[in-house]
């Protein structure tokens, strides 16, 4: 018996994403119309809608929707605003964000992952997004700053790099700290030097490549 994604997609927003504090109408607006099991590879298409993280190859995985669902609620997209999400993944939230904001730039270190994410956002007619293949910690920058970043994979510690890439007046979600008990944050950046933390809840995600802590040096 085939599965019912539509039915499926509805229970995910009514009973995993709206209990968790997300009730913004334009975030559930998207996650009930955009079609997650397009996104998930073949093998988990099933699970496409289940509470868990979905493996996509490379030891990267898709989040959880109620975190999905939370991250996209906290960064308010405005419709006028540009988006830079660092890890593209399977193109799930590169698409929700496309929905969301004027246009998003999505950065993702490998190749493979990016060439699949393209062809997924062409199939759904999704013109404002821009992809890229590059590694966000070693070197490679965006044309601009942004006034929304997104960070798919969690850091000990935002980059100081990450910082400038953001517009006054900007919003970034990223994680911090070490597993198991990681703190997923929302900076605010207030003016030139001046900036806001917000910690949102506690969560455990996978490093972003390149991201982990250097180990500590013994005397």
């Amino acid at each position: 018996m085939s599965m019912n994604f539509e039915r499926a997609r509805h229970n995910m927003v009514e009973q995993q994403i709206r209990p968790w504090e997300v009730l913004d109408a334009r975030v559930l607006g998207v996650l009930e119309s955009l079609q997650r099991e397009d996104f998930v590879p073949v093998r988990y298409r099933k699970l496409a809608y289940a509470d868990i993280e979905i493996p996509i190859g490379h030891d990267e995985a898709m989040m959880k929707p109620v975190i999905e669902g939370r991250m996209l609620q906290a960064v308010d997209v405005d419709p006028g605003e540009t988006v830079l999400e660092i890890g593209t993944g399977s193109g799930f939230i590169t698409a929700c964000l496309s929905q969301l904001a004027k246009h998003v730039v999505s950065v993702e270190l490998h190749e493979d992952l990016s060439t699949a994410a393209a062809q997924r956002l062409e199939e759904k007619g999704i013109g404002n997004a821009e992809l890229h293949v590059g590694d966000a910690l070693g070197g490679w920058q965006p044309e601009h700053a942004h006034d929304v970043i997104v960070v798919t994979g969690s850091v000990p510690e935002v980059p100081e790099v990450f910082r400038g890439w953001l517009n006054p007046g900007g919003r970034m979600f990223v994680v911090t700290g070490d597993s198991p008990s990681m703190s997923a944050n929302l900076l605010s950046r207030l003016g030139a030097t001046e900036w806001r933390t917000e910690s949102l809840f506690e969560t455990d995600l996978a490093r972003l490549v390149g991201a982990e802590a250097p180990p500590e040096f013994e005397f």
